[in-house]
């Protein structure tokens, strides 16, 4: 073969054991987490890596940018996430990330089952962070509802939640109707997860990255330290915040509530 003809022949690429360009990694799911529909885990991208198709086919999906920035191709549109934005992914929908900063993506992904299709949904946190109608303001703390009911979806609704330091979640409150999972962002602090005063078996510090999951009528107050702290919370089952559906918990009116 004449060197006209080898030089358009492709190069090989060696790809060494620890080499590595999208990874998934399953956190919890219905079979190891005493949830019935939350299924959460995290990708990682590698710096200008791009995903394989990617595609839920019984479950809706929410995505939080936590670091990078990542251009998804979603039905035919194109999506840019930086820290903190967050992308609703529809049942059946296929998509591919590409990770377009000079960093490391890293990308939490919360799934539950879904029934119906609806539209992507994209939601950027620094206009959500300054739009009023989407802050639940709250004694020392402030809830950014990023994917709210007025989106459509089946069972998934989440956002951010930012505590001031030494501040506690009051009233505590549980769920008949929707499970959790926390996701905690910045920041370090602590949660309980019980069914009752009397039987608090899950009592834990929480740094950076910890996530909690939180079963039906479990109640789950969280507690900050000495600096601000973040966590995500979606939640997937009928589709309300607690606040907007109990005005004694924006009060603080009573001293535990059960929604």
């Amino acid at each position: 073969m004449d060197s006209e003809n080898t030089a358009d022949i492709k190069p090989a690429n060696m790809l060494r054991a620890d080499d590595w360009k999208f990874e998934y990694q399953q956190k919890c799911n219905p079979e190891n987490s005493n949830l019935d529909l939350i299924t959460y885990g995290s990708y990682r991208i590698a710096p200008d890596a791009t995903s394989d198709e990617l595609y839920h086919r019984n479950e809706e999906a929410l995505l939080f940018c936590m670091s990078g920035q990542q251009t998804i191709v979603a039905e035919g549109e194109k999506f840019t996430l930086s820290h903190y934005d967050t992308l609703y992914i529809p049942l059946q929908t296929s998509y591919r990330i590409t990770e377009t900063s000079s960093e490391e993506g890293h990308i939490i992904i919360c799934r539950a089952p879904a029934e119906n299709q609806h539209q992507v949904y994209y939601s950027e946190w620094e206009k959500i962070r300054v739009d009023e109608k989407r802050i639940r303001h709250l004694d020392k703390k402030e809830v950014y509802m990023m994917f709210d009911v007025s989106e459509n979806a089946d069972k998934l609704v989440a956002g951010y939640t930012v505590y001031e330091p030494f501040t506690r979640a009051w009233p505590p409150h549980n769920h008949t109707d929707q499970e959790e999972v926390y996701i905690f962002t910045q920041g370090q602090g602590s949660i309980e997860v019980y069914p009752d005063e009397a039987n608090k078996t899950f009592v834990h510090s929480m740094n950076t990255m910890d996530a909690a999951t939180i079963p039906v009528l479990n109640y789950h107050p969280v507690y900050s330290q000495d600096e601000e702290l973040h966590f995500i919370w979606c939640l997937a089952g009928e589709r309300y915040w607690v606040g907007d559906k109990h005005q004694s918990f924006m009060d603080a009116s009573v001293d535990e509530l059960t929604t």
